[in-house]
């Protein structure tokens, strides 16, 4: 091996985001270190929502059935606006035929964190807690790290550095990159209560009046509730704030009793983003790269996108099997769809929380009126759980993506067939080929030839539906977006998309 394979590669950060980037890595047998400077995993809940792109991406990895058992899914959005329920939308209607997993899922962060750790710990990678990055150079070999452990200071050679530190990450300040954005001017609080459980059926509700508004989530079980709302203006300058303190408030309008209360915190929303997600071997991850408001449950999944991401292309390098040039395409596609977030995100929340034109019209056009009659059409239904559960992400703008056939093109995820359960192949995490009909008589050896998995699928009237073109050739990504997308199964083609995206295919002789 060479001295670069020798050389593990150091992840700063241990939440979800640094978590699923160290399993994605051990499972394609990259060495990794994985440090957080905390004394241990976060013991309040945090970030809840799951989405249908984070849990594929966690089937792809074996932990979806865990996660889900282990988490309460929500089966639908109730909005009420001054006590009348004025929208009321199932997740399974919205998302059948789409996903997997047709309903995000309420699963704690720090439960979420839990499993994660296990899941390391059964692949013998154990967070080092209480260790704490210092400084780093990238040396353009590797990358030379100064660490603070309990037993002093050590000095650590990486071949690759991964910030996943969060929004004060020492990773990003060290590489001088800007972290452009602001703060939105309201304070919002978050509780975690005791409640009656008739008072928690599995739907997220949204309880809207003028000025103000309060979110409530079911959370582990049966009887606990979360509250996310906007702090009162006789209450935004308390130095000391406790949920006593807005319980009449948040109980007058949700209608919702709290008997106790477990977790209180105040908190002001910020909306920012990192000016470049990589510098050489440096690579920032998660909240270390983008914060953004809270809208929609969409940080964390962010996070987790961005570690899979990450993950494959650091793998296929780590490994030789493709050149660094690869790397650069991290930062392009989820630089951009980051920037796009942060957009969206930023413009429903000021229309949600303001006090112009947009929130009225928001609160007393679009929502009582307009939303109901949308969520009877079909398309508009699937439009809205492609963009809330991220499976609407799509790289066709990278340097990665560069063909379409019919209405896929390179850089879509792969959509999903259910009866061909053309998941279940992702799972290896390798680079494969679907075929949507029938393979030619030569392409199994093509197949071998580049070292690529090849599937073929029968070919069915759902699957036009979905948008595939019969006998056409799809190169998966290891992540399930589509590489190459060609009308034709040719290995011209094929060999100059690896070429083209630094990927060293290994050729050997081809036997017909």
């Amino acid at each position: 091996m060479s001295e670069k394979e020798l050389q593990p590669i150091l992840i700063v950060g241990a939440g979800p985001t640094g978590m699923v980037l160290a399993f994605w890595l051990i499972q394609a047998g990259v060495s990794v270190r994985i440090i957080d400077k905390h004394a241990g995993p976060g013991e309040t809940s945090r970030a809840m929502v799951l989405q249908a792109r984070t849990l594929e991406f966690y089937q792809q990895l074996g932990i979806a059935e865990q996660v889900v058992a282990s988490g309460i899914k929500f089966e639908g959005l109730q909005i009420l606006q001054d006590h009348q329920l004025i929208v009321n939308a199932r997740f399974g209607e919205l998302g059948t035929g789409l996903s997997p997993y047709p309903s995000p899922l309420s699963f704690p962060q720090d439960e979420h964190e839990r499993l994660l750790e296990a899941a390391l710990q059964e692949f013998g990678i154990y967070i080092e807690w209480n260790t704490e990055l210092l400084s780093f150079e990238d040396t353009g070999n590797a990358v030379q790290a100064k660490l603070k452990t309990a037993e002093g200071e050590e000095n650590f050679t990486c071949s690759y550095l991964c910030g996943c530190d969060g929004a004060s990450s020492t990773v990003r300040q060290h590489l001088g990159f800007s972290f452009e954005g602001g703060t939105y001017e309201q304070r919002f609080y978050v509780a975690d209560t005791e409640v009656d459980p008739k008072d928690t059926p599995p739907y997220i509700r949204a309880c809207l009046e003028d000025g103000t508004f309060c979110l409530a989530f079911p959370l582990r079980r049966p009887g606990l509730l979360r509250f996310i709302g906007i702090v009162p203006a006789e209450h935004s300058e308390q130095a000391h704030l406790s949920f006593a303190d807005l319980q009449t408030q948040v109980e007058s309008i949700t209608g919702i009793q709290v008997k106790t209360t477990n977790w209180f915190s105040v908190y002001q929303v910020h909306h920012r983003l990192a000016e470049h997600f990589q510098r050489g071997r440096v690579f920032l991850a998660g909240d270390a790269g983008h914060i953004h408001s809270p809208a929609g449950g969409q940080g964390m999944n962010t996070g987790i996108g961005d570690a899979v991401n990450l993950a494959w292309k650091l793998a296929a390098v780590f490994h030789d099997k493709a050149s660094e040039k690869l790397l650069a395409s991290y930062e392009f596609e989820r630089l951009r769809f980051a920037r796009t977030l942060l957009k969206t995100t930023d413009q429903a929340f000021t229309a949600l929380v303001g006090k112009g034109l947009s929130t009225w019209a928001l609160r007393h056009l679009l929502l009582p009126y307009l939303m109901p009659k949308a969520l009877k059409s079909e398309r508009l239904k699937h439009t809205l759980f492609r963009t809330i559960s991220q499976i609407k992400i799509e790289y066709r703008d990278s340097p990665l993506s560069w063909s379409q056939v019919g209405h896929l093109e390179s850089g879509d995820r792969l959509p999903w067939a259910e009866q061909a359960n053309n998941y279940e192949p992702l799972k290896s995490r390798n680079w494969q080929i679907h075929i949507y009909g029938e393979a030619q008589l030569e392409l199994p050896a093509m197949a071998k030839q580049l070292d690529l998995e090849l599937y073929t699928f029968t070919w069915t009237d759902e699957l036009s539906n979905l948008g595939f073109t019969q006998d056409a050739l799809y190169v998966i990504r290891p992540d399930g977006h589509l590489g190459l997308v060609h009308e034709r199964q040719n290995l011209a083609a094929m060999d100059a998309y690896f070429d083209h995206i630094g990927y060293k295919t290994h050729p050997r002789p081809l036997t017909i």
